[in-house]
């Protein structure tokens, strides 16, 4: 379903959509969609306060790893004969 909405602009505000949407060949409408959805995606979803805490966590290095020189052998061995990365 789709809902309308009104945003009430100044006309210099107004006029730079339109010249915006003009030269992508766009209605002010689907200009104003597209803004939208673009902010929408930028907007972090989620709580803040959890991503960091995993940010934080993994700069720490708090997970498991092993010696850099044995994994890189057993990746190697992993290619197999004659195989290449």
């Amino acid at each position: 379903m789709a809902k309308r909405l009104q945003v009430i602009l100044k006309d210099p505000q107004y006029r730079e959509i339109k010249r915006a949407a003009r030269s992508r060949r766009m209605s002010v409408a689907e200009w104003v969609r597209q803004a939208l959805e673009l902010a929408q995606r930028r907007e972090p979803v989620g709580d803040v306060g959890k991503k960091l805490e995993v940010i934080r966590a993994a700069a720490r290095g708090d997970f498991p790893t092993g010696d850099i020189d044995r994994m890189l052998a057993e990746i190697e061995a992993g290619y197999g004969p004659g195989a290449q990365p």
